[in-house]
């Protein structure tokens, strides 16, 4: 309809352009019909008419809808032979009545039955999962499990070297942060060597396992969501079912594998960045040797601290892992469903791990660890 003239109504008004053009000529002539002197019928001149599209037919079917409503004769005669044809053929079949149902919102009740309903479904299918891992586990242990090497060796790869580098940045600069929040205080009290405490205690504790575990949330977590999603909307798992092959010992036992073993050290070596980067607030801040600095932090943290940072690493692994493959395997049908799947794998992974740290703290604290 663009560039091309409507027909021109009795009433004096034209349309043409697009369809923004010819809603607001609906608008106009609804106005005209609605004035004070409203017209007994309406008529069309189509002479001038070189062109037209499935524009003009709404433009005409809602037309006919107002003067309807208002009583009004709508006289087709001097449209064009094919508009009338396709007028006729709309109008040829009604609406069937009670077609269209009209939403009803559910009842409080009804949406608190459908969510925990839902929730109920998804623990099941959760611990199914969990149980299903757990056998493809002990199958490892038992040696049959069934699992190429070279899946292994690819996983650690890309769990363990290919993570140094955010591991690194993130590290340090949490690091810094401890050390500038600490210096901040503890100079007030001419206790700035008590610096290298709080970031060697608080990297080994806690904070280093738990940004290592953050950063493989959204990197690794996210990537085997999407890479057994696009598997299952391949088929691909389908296909190792059906010749027999266990998917989870195939498919979930080798990632699992892969980031329990690499998250211990990457936890160690997010340790050490922390601390460096506790040395170089220290070092550029307070005015305290790198030596000093590094005496202090060995004096302070001990051998209990470090283990329980790479038990919780470990844990933390095995977490990640079991979230993002299970995210996987709960993937639609359909490309957008991949993109889902690692959304939901990274928020569920880190939701994990900080519940798993809060209850490592409740749990050390009444051991008094």
């Amino acid at each position: 309809m663009r560039g091309r003239a409507l027909p021109t109504y009795s009433s004096g008004y034209a349309v043409n352009g697009s369809f923004g053009a010819t809603y607001r000529a609906i608008g106009v002539v609804d106005r005209e019909l609605q004035g004070q002197r409203p017209p007994r019928r309406v008529v069309f001149d189509a002479s001038g008419l070189k062109g037209w599209d499935s524009g003009l037919i709404s433009f005409l079917v809602a037309l006919d809808g107002l003067c309807g409503e208002r009583g009004i004769e709508c006289d087709r005669d001097g449209l064009p032979a094919g508009v009338r044809r396709l007028l006729d053929l709309a109008e040829a079949v009604p609406e069937k009545q009670g077609a269209r149902t009209a939403s009803k919102r559910a009842s409080l009740f009804e949406r608190v039955g459908d969510r925990a309903v839902a929730y109920g479904s998804a623990t099941v299918e959760t611990l199914s999962f969990v149980g299903d891992a757990s056998v493809a586990l002990t199958g490892l242990v038992r040696g049959s499990a069934r699992y190429r090497l070279i899946d292994l060796v690819q996983n650690i790869q890309d769990c363990g070297p290919s993570a140094v580098g955010i591991v690194t940045l993130i590290s340090f600069l949490v690091g810094v942060i401890l050390a500038f929040m600490g210096a901040v205080q503890l100079r007030q009290f001419r206790a700035a060597i008590f610096v290298a405490d709080l970031v060697g205690i608080g990297m080994l504790r806690e904070m280093g396992a738990m940004m290592t575990g953050i950063i493989m949330s959204g990197r690794t977590g996210a990537s085997f969501a999407a890479q057994l999603g696009t598997m299952k909307v391949t088929q691909e798992i389908d296909a190792l079912t059906t010749m027999g092959i266990s998917p989870l010992q195939f498919l979930v036992l080798p990632r699992v594998l892969a980031l329990v073993l690499m998250m211990p050290l990457l936890c160690l070596y997010s340790d050490l960045m922390g601390i460096l980067g506790g040395a170089f607030v220290a070092v550029g801040m307070l005015d305290l040797s790198f030596k000093t600095y590094m005496r202090e932090t060995i004096h302070a943290v001990s051998l209990t601290n470090l283990l329980l940072g790479l038990i919780k690493a470990g844990v933390y692994g095995a977490l990640i892992a079991v979230a993002g493959c299970l995210r996987g395997f709960q993937c639609g049908n359909s490309s957008s469903a991949v993109g889902e799947a690692a959304t939901r794998a990274v928020v569920s992974s880190i939701v994990l791990v900080v519940i798993a740290c809060g209850l490592f703290a409740f749990v050390t604290n009444l051991l008094g660890i």
